[in-house]
């Protein structure tokens, strides 16, 4: 009886320096979060409520919501992104599909180069698509050259349908890689039953593969959406004239106008918009994986 009386202070006493020790192991990545993140968008917030002419004041905020660019350009980013995320999902899952599941010569080298394709930048993939669908491209060079006209009829990257397909082009992969690990762990011999009972190809992507893929889906999915709102390279380097997104239109007030207030409003409304169009997805795409 006495020995368990003197076990019990014993354990809370090692559960207690458990604890501190928990703590104390916490303190230094909770403390680079704050120097790295928390301090610079600190200092952001803070510089979006100071104008030029000094104090503290939400008139920088009133400034940029009353501005039409402003709305345009949010209502550019969060089209592009919804849009690029359902492309990138459907492709993505069509071709993970054939890469998984359809036996042809080089499937693993394809599924290797994905991984590789992961690590090219995103300006890489629109200069290819600008040398050949740009104005001056091969594709309109090739019209020009076998119709003689004056110029060819591939202009769609100057608008934002080609930033579009730019960052379809680009972000698809980091649907895809998800989704071929989660293949992978797809029973064959639950296909096998399947198609033996008579189930066409179409029922048994939806009622077998499709509920496996899922949290693959729904993790590549929301990886895209916050790439997409904040891409910049992109809607750089295709040069689509009058496709202004948050991201660009932060460059063009810091940079071009010197409105470091209105570009630091920009900044906190894309995290914003970041933040709860990603906490969005995730509530939708739980909801509808189970």
């Amino acid at each position: 009886m006495a020995s368990a009386t003197l076990a019990a202070p014993r354990q809370g006493a090692a559960t207690s320096r458990k604890r501190n020790s928990g703590w104390i192991w916490a303190l230094p990545p909770v403390a680079a979060l704050a120097v790295v993140f928390l301090y610079p968008l600190y200092l952001v917030v803070q510089q979006s409520l100071t104008p030029d002419t000094g104090g503290t004041s939400l008139k920088p905020y009133a400034d940029v919501f009353a501005s039409s660019a402003f709305r345009e350009a949010l209502g550019t980013t969060v089209w592009l992104a919804v849009g690029s995320t359902a492309g990138c999902l459907v492709l993505g899952f069509a071709l993970a599909l054939i890469v998984a599941f359809v036996p042809f010569p080089g499937a693993k080298a394809v599924a290797r180069f994905i991984d590789v394709f992961l690590s090219f930048p995103s300006f890489l993939i629109t200069l290819a698509l600008l040398f050949v669908y740009g104005q001056v491209g091969m594709a309109n060079g090739l019209w020009t050259d076998v119709t003689g006209a004056a110029t060819g009829p591939f202009q769609f990257l100057a608008t934002p349908w080609g930033v579009l397909l730019a960052e379809i082009t680009y972000f698809t992969p980091f649907v895809m890689r998800p989704l071929l690990a989660a293949f992978s762990q797809v029973e064959t011999a639950q296909l096998e039953v399947a198609a033996s009972l008579g189930a066409r190809p179409a029922r048994i992507v939806r009622q077998v593969i499709l509920p496996e893929a899922l949290p693959a889906l729904a993790a590549g999915g929301s990886l895209v959406l916050v790439l997409c709102l904040n891409e910049f390279g992109i809607v750089l380097f295709t040069g689509a004239k009058g496709v202004t997104t948050l991201p660009t239109l932060v460059y063009s007030k810091a940079i071009l106008e010197s409105d470091y207030p209105g570009a630091c409003v920009v900044a906190v409304v894309n995290v914003l918009v970041s933040v709860g169009l990603y906490g969005l997805y995730r509530v939708v795409s739980r909801r509808v994986g189970s």
